[in-house]
């Protein structure tokens, strides 16, 4: 807005220009006619000008936020232009090299990105808050810790980056419950409130965290441990991932990819010594997970419908243009198989369900609460909790056994064997794709 210049007020910053009138001097026509004196001339100063002068008052914008440690500065005070970091980009091959330079595609990217829904930078952002928080948990997490203090460095992290949501609008928050699954646990494990076990030397974990931007979910894992005999394990599953994204792109068929990730991570074995007194030790191969795979990702739903295999198989199900896509690989000691096993932790609203009939009130009022809190996003029996609820088991089993809420039980493989996770998030965009997730850290 502009204003008077005597007043203490602060213009309209699209004001470049600030008119000044300087009395440039009178003559006085011989005739002493007023009315045909010259006009007086109009100089015109710019605003800097008008500034140094202290006839406008300059109005000095806030400089960017640092990040804390622990992180707990929201992104959009760092990154104060909406501009977040950019994944890794790599360019099309062979049959969709013309995309990189595509002036159609490049207009598909200019009005997806025009629109606040669909623009890269909700999902940009998403991973800038994953890669924040997990550097400060990789080398925070030591044995000795709880379940829930890992669980509650992560969280607290996440959720003061990305800024949560907590009006229900559900436009940033946590993307599913991290995942913090131990040893011959491959997934689906988190603490629940009255859990008590406590991270050792010799344990394998998983970590597996979610971000979400407007339904836009980053989801993506890591594994930490100690024993360095696992080494060789931590390395199959992490090359086998890269191998899964250096395959994936547009039109290419899924199980092809299964069969490139099952290729580098069986090349692999590990060899332990014996705990039990007995002298030498023992090699076992890596086996790929067969039954657990990666998935394309939709707005609000970490799970969009499309799978994709970590071994071979004869899945002619193709990559598309515009998809997201989680290539997570898991890597055993075991028998290669998991199944259910343990108290349930995940939860998620069946989203093919609609106005159900319910006879339990209180089963009504929590489905109110997660519709409210989640939507279609997963979640934990501890975030139910953050939300005030209590005693809600009856009314939660109620929803399950209707089939109005999912339950998702930890994924076990054989006792005694040890699992390992890493996992990307990226985008088939239109010219390239982008590795969002992607790190100095992997």
């Amino acid at each position: 807005m502009t204003v008077d210049p005597t007043k203490d007020q602060v213009v309209d910053d699209a004001a470049d220009k600030v008119d000044d009138v300087e009395d440039e001097g009178e003559d006085v026509p011989k005739d002493g006619n007023e009315a045909s004196k010259p006009k007086k001339k109009r100089k015109r100063k710019t605003k800097a000008q008008a500034i140094a002068e202290g006839r406008v008052k300059e109005e000095v914008k806030p400089e960017p936020a640092t990040q804390s440690e622990p992180p707990r500065v929201g992104l959009t005070k760092i990154f104060t232009d909406g501009v977040f970091p950019e994944g890794e980009i790599c360019e099309y091959l062979n049959d969709n090299s013309y995309r990189t330079t595509s002036a159609e595609k490049k207009e598909i990217e200019r009005l997806a990105n025009e629109n606040p829904d669909e623009t890269y930078q909700n999902i940009r952002r998403a991973a800038e808050v994953h890669r924040q928080v997990r550097q400060y948990a990789q080398k925070t997490i030591r044995p000795g810790m709880t379940m829930i203090e890992i669980a509650n460095l992560i969280e607290d992290g996440t959720r003061a980056l990305v800024e949560e949501d907590t009006s229900g609008k559900l436009q940033s928050g946590i993307g599913f419950p991290t995942g913090l699954s131990l040893n011959s646990c491959a997934a689906h494990y988190t603490p629940n409130s009255n859990d008590t076990v406590v991270l050792k030397e010799n344990d394998i974990m998983k970590v597996d965290i979610g971000v979400h931007v407007k339904g836009k979910i980053c989801d993506s894992a890591f594994t930490v441990h100690w024993d360095r005999n696992y080494d060789p394990l931590i390395k199959a599953v992490k090359e086998a991932t890269n191998t899964g994204v250096r395959e994936a792109g547009i039109d290419v068929r899924v199980g092809d990819i299964g069969a490139a990730i099952q290729e580098v991570m069986e090349s692999y074995e590990v060899t332990v010594p014996h705990t039990d007194g007995r002298v030498g030790s023992t090699t076992y191969p890596v086996k790929a997970i067969g039954n657990l795979t990666g998935h394309n990702i939709a707005p609000y739903r970490i799970h969009g419908g499309k799978s994709v295999p970590i071994v071979k198989s004869h899945d002619q199900d193709k990559m598309e243009e515009g998809e997201y896509f989680a290539i997570e690989t898991f890597g055993s000691t075991g028998r290669g198989r998991v199944v259910e096993s343990g108290e349930v932790s995940h939860y998620a609203l069946n989203p093919g369900i609609k106005n159900p009939p319910l006879r339990l009130e209180t089963a009504k009022t929590l489905l109110k609460t997660i519709q409210k809190n989640f939507g279609t996003l997963p979640w934990c029996r501890r975030y139910l909790e953050r939300t005030g609820t209590s005693r809600y088991l009856l009314a939660l089993n109620s929803l399950v056994n209707q089939e109005i809420v999912q339950d998702y039980p930890p994924l076990y493989d054989a006792p005694g064997s040890m699992t390992a996770q890493f996992e990307h998030t990226f985008l088939l965009r239109p010219t390239c794709k982008e590795i969002v997730s992607r790190g100095d850290d992997y």
